[in-house]
């Protein structure tokens, strides 16, 4: 088993999630895919496993100790995840492997897309 890159992708994901607040889906796994050849599917269920226990509880504890969380957002949003990881689970299982990395990739295009034509 390889545990130094299983160390390393997860040191990346919570370093890249207390400084921008993102989770598994950006580090977590397109790492297991490209590093370690992980299917679409276990490496999505692999990054949710993971992130069930800490989801960046010590970086939260930082950010509120100064101050920078509003609980009651993150109480609402916390509630969403709980149920809507649920049905994109439901969702990415019910579909073929390749249907998989292509919703996948779209997802970050997207995504990259966005963050670099908003400009501010």
């Amino acid at each position: 088993m390889p545990y130094v890159a299983l160390l390393l992708i997860g040191l990346l994901a919570g370093v890249a999630a207390g400084m921008f607040g993102i989770g598994g889906g950006l580090i977590i796994v397109p790492a297991l895919m490209l590093v370690l050849k992980a299917k679409p599917l276990e490496a999505i269920g692999t990054s949710l496993a993971a992130l069930i226990p800490p989801v960046g509880l010590l970086g939260a504890v930082e950010y509120y100790r100064n101050g920078h969380i509003r609980l009651g957002w993150a109480a609402l949003v916390a509630a969403g995840i709980f149920a809507g990881a649920f049905f994109g689970a439901r969702i990415m299982i019910s579909l073929p492997e390749a249907a998989v990395r292509r919703v996948y990739a779209v997802f970050l295009l997207v995504m990259s897309l966005r963050m670099l034509i908003m400009g501010k």
